[in-house]
Parts: structure tokens; sequence; C-alpha cells
């Protein structure tokens, strides 16, 4: 039972390393009527389904699942600039920093006057960072001084514990076995990152590890470990490449708002569920940065920018696998002909339609159109578009399968369909597939 639980432990960490969107998102969260609806729409979907064979290859499940994420993520969008209510399409508040090299801010409140939008200055003193552990210093084209054998390390993560498994031969020098180790760390995706550092005569090299987390972890800063005490296999490779050695510990984020010491673990956070920080670095001495909202001309072309943005990077996601997946074009001229059905109005208040199926803004076209009142005109149609979108996000992250390359074996038969529980597990399988 217990190796079960890791095993479904590792698989969540995989896909949330692999596919998930990186930051944290308010509205990933919903209301028991809102997974209810989804319930009932997946339960339509299966019951007029057909029975079909899916494209089973690495590449295959890479293509759905990271389609249903991508979908996901423009949904995201679309409801951070107000997208989820018709009224308020575009008229979210937009945060402003007035030094971005230090701190980008993004506004994740419900206020709707500026009046009542909290302003504050924050200077920050040091940025959280990662755990780093340096190898030892080794000639590149020596052997390595150590048995031809299967040899095995630890390394344990957020109270999980992962085991690495190489061979070395009587022929394999110190850098050949350093850059099999870092693709086998990398490969992984457990939340580190390895990369082998030359010195400058280019003679002889290292193994440097890092974290992608941030901090400290109940104080001590250590948020990985690597150890070959226990190992399965041969052990003394750690010990030889030295990859046990932390150099630096994790640190926490040190930073003031209005001259409040306060500290963080991560770059990212929020601040009285209004705000949503990313330091991105220290401030000059003695300065600080403000952040307030923006005004509404400019609060509303960035909400604009943000979702003609979203919709470029869904195009392009999608336009990636047309190669591999000839099918996915289908998906992209859907996209392109919603584009393309609100072009004339688009266009009057400066969003041009490119040949390639993307938008591209003009911001001081728009704002000038907002302050000349041309945009209030085209307020329905762009708030249409944007629902137009949130419909084709819905449907793709509902359904991937629909755009899956798949092989029909039998079609229900008319009038007597039923509800079919597997139709939606084989998208669930792919994320089992290699660990069954």
């Amino acid at each position: 039972m217990a190796n079960n639980i890791a095993i479904l432990n590792n698989i969540h960490n995989f896909y949330l390393s692999t596919y998930a969107d990186k930051s944290n998102s308010p509205y990933d969260t919903h209301k028991k009527s809102e997974l209810r609806s989804v319930y009932n729409s997946i339960v339509k979907i299966n019951k007029d389904s057909p029975l079909y064979i899916l494209d089973n290859s690495d590449e295959g499940r890479e293509y759905v699942v990271g389609l249903k994420e991508n979908a996901r993520a423009l949904k995201n969008t679309i409801a951070s600039v107000g997208g989820m209510d018709e009224e308020d399409i575009l008229n979210k508040k937009t945060a402003d920093s007035t030094d971005e090299s230090v701190a980008v801010a993004k506004f994740i409140g419900d206020l709707d006057d500026d009046s009542s939008a909290p302003e504050f200055d924050i200077e920050v003193k040091h940025l959280a960072s990662p755990q780093v552990n340096l190898g030892r210093f080794l000639t590149d084209d020596e052997p390595v001084d150590l048995p031809a054998d299967t040899y095995s390390f630890d390394v344990n993560i957020n109270d999980l514990r992962y085991e690495f498994q190489f061979n070395i031969k009587n022929t394999d020098t110190n850098r050949e076995v350093q850059e099999r180790l870092g693709r086998l760390i990398n490969n992984s995706q457990v939340g580190l990152n390895a990369e082998v550092i030359s010195d400058e005569a280019g003679e002889k090299s290292y193994l440097r590890v890092e974290s992608l987390a941030t901090g400290t972890k109940n104080g001590s800063g250590e948020l990985f470990r690597i150890s070959d005490e226990d190992s399965s296999k041969a052990s003394g490779a750690v010990e030889y490449f030295g990859i046990d050695y932390t150099s630096r510990f994790g640190t926490d984020a040190e930073f003031t708002i209005n001259g409040e010491p306060r500290n963080a673990s991560s770059n990212n956070f929020t601040v009285g569920k209004v705000y949503e920080l990313t330091l991105k670095g220290v401030s000059p001495e003695g300065e600080q940065t403000h952040i307030g909202v923006m005004t509404d001309v400019e609060s509303m072309t960035e909400n604009l920018n943000t979702l003609i943005g979203g919709y470029n990077d869904f195009i392009k996601s999608v336009a990636e696998f047309s190669d591999t997946h000839p099918i996915s074009a289908r998906l992209v001229n859907e996209m392109s002909s919603i584009s393309r059905a609100y072009a004339d109005t688009l266009t009057s208040v400066g969003v041009n339609l490119n040949m390639d199926g993307s938008l591209e803004l003009d911001r001081e076209g728009f704002k000038q159109a907002v302050r000349d009142g041309e945009a209030e005109g085209a307020a329905s149609s762009i708030k249409s578009f944007a629902n137009s979108l949130l419909d084709k996000a819905n449907q793709v992250a509902l359904d991937p399968m629909t755009y899956a390359d798949k092989t029909v074996v039998a079609y229900k038969n008319p009038g007597k369909t039923f509800v079919s529980p597997y139709t939606t597990s084989s998208y669930s399988g792919l994320l089992f597939n290699s660990y069954c």
C-alpha cells in the first residue's frame, strides 16, 4: 500500500512539474456547482462518443496532455481580465510597478474603485534563492576512478525519496559520466536542475545541482539531499563526484513594505489578496518601488494585450504540433476563424489579424480609440470575441481527444446510447501508462 502511494505521488509530481502551469492561479479553484457542470458535460460527451483506439506513443501522450493544459492556461488568461463575467471583460484593474526590474505586480483583487485600491512601497533586500550543490573538479579526459558497475544514489525532496541508477564502464571518462548524471537528473523532472561546468582552460569540470524551489525549509534551507548510504546498487559515486556537497542552502526573500520588514520563501507571493508580486531584483540602496493600479485607459489596454497574448500563446503552442500531429491544424483553423469573424471590429480599435492567425495590438491606437469614445461601440464585440475564445477553450480542456489522433472502432447505436465511463478514462490513462 505504501509503495502504491509513493508511485501515485511520483505521478502527481511529474504531471505538475512537466505540464502544469508553474505559477499559482486563483482561477484553478472551483465551486461545487462548477464541478457538477463539468461532470454533467463529461457524461454527455461519453454518452455520444464512439469507441476508438488512441495513439499511445510518448509524443501522442505529450500532445494530448499539453493540449489540455494549454487550453486551461487560455481559460485562466481570459478569467484574469474579467472574461468569466461578460460585464467585467477588460474592466479588471491592472497593477502598476514603477520599477519592474525590482518587482512585477499583478492585480488579483475584486476592487472596482481606484480610490479603494491599496498602494504601497516595497524595497527588496534579498531575493529568495535555491539550494546549490557543487561537485568535485575532475579532469575531463581521465578515466573514472571507480570500478565498472551499476551505481545508484537517493535524492530526498519534500519527504519523497527518488532513486537514480546508472552504469559506469571501464572506458568512461569523468566528463562522460558527469554529463550522463546531468541528463539523468534533468530528465527525471523531480525539481532539480543539473549542469556540467567547465573551467576556463576547458580541461576540468564539475557537476552543479540546483533546486527549482527556493527559500528555507524548517529553518535549515536544505531543500534536497543526495546520498548513496542506503543505495540498492554499488555506492561511492556520490563521494567521488562530490554532488553531496552543499555550497549554498536555500534562503528566503527579504524585503520591506512601507518600511515594515517581511520575508517569503518564494520570489512570487500575494499581498493582501489584492496583488501578486514577483520579485526580480534587489532594490538600489535607499530606493523603493511603488505598487498601485493603472488608470482605466491603461488597465483596459493591458487587459486587451493580456487577452491577445493568451490567444497567441495558444495558437503558437498548438501549431508546434502541426508536423507530428496534422490534426492540430484543425484547431488552429477553428481558432483563427473566431478572430476572423471579429476582424473588422477589432481592426477599428487597433487590433490587427496577422496571416498566421495571430493578433497584434497597436497600443497607442487602442488608447486613442478609448479616449475618442470609439472603443465603446466595439466593447460588445470584444466581449463576444472573448466569450467565443472561452467556449472553445472549455471545449478543448473538457475533451482534448477531439483533436487527438485516433482510430474509430465502433459508433454508438443511434437512439440507444449509454454512458461509457471509459471515454474520459482514456485521457487519464495517458498519465499513468508509463507507471503500469
